[in-house]
């Protein structure tokens, strides 16, 4: 049975998307710990992400790199986390989350933004990619 990922990979599940090549996808969070906060998956169901080959484990951060950078033009932040965490779907994933403080990444504080903020980032996000 396809993941969740997998199913908006394949468009049956809306998301906002940033970005997507030939080996994987990027789209925001729609329960982010910050805006802008982000998911970066490879577009073949792979439940680990260190399972993935490193080849392609590289190709992966090196995309995750671009998103970061688009991110960072688009939200104030002092940085831009990168956090594998996630047991909940058996597909591998990055989280990349714009901070200015450690705890912002504890995921205490996760919001529940309209549908048509998120659209409006994710297009502010796009231009910049």
């Amino acid at each position: 049975m396809a993941t969740i990922f997998s199913r908006i990979i394949a468009g049956e599940i809306p998301c906002h998307k940033i970005a997507e090549n030939e080996e994987f996808f990027a789209f925001l969070d729609i329960n982010p710990l910050a805006s802008g906060h982000t998911l970066v998956i490879p577009k073949e169901e792979v439940d680990y992400l260190f399972d993935m080959e490193d080849d392609k484990l590289g190709r992966m951060m090196a995309f995750a790199k671009k998103i970061a950078a688009a991110l960072s033009a688009t939200i104030p932040s002092k940085r831009i986390a990168l956090s594998v965490i996630g047991l909940e779907v058996p597909h591998a994933h990055i989280h990349l989350i714009p901070i200015n403080q450690e705890s912002d990444v504890q995921g205490r504080n996760k919001t529940s933004p309209a549908p048509e903020e998120l659209s409006d980032l994710a297009a502010r996000i796009r231009e910049k990619f």
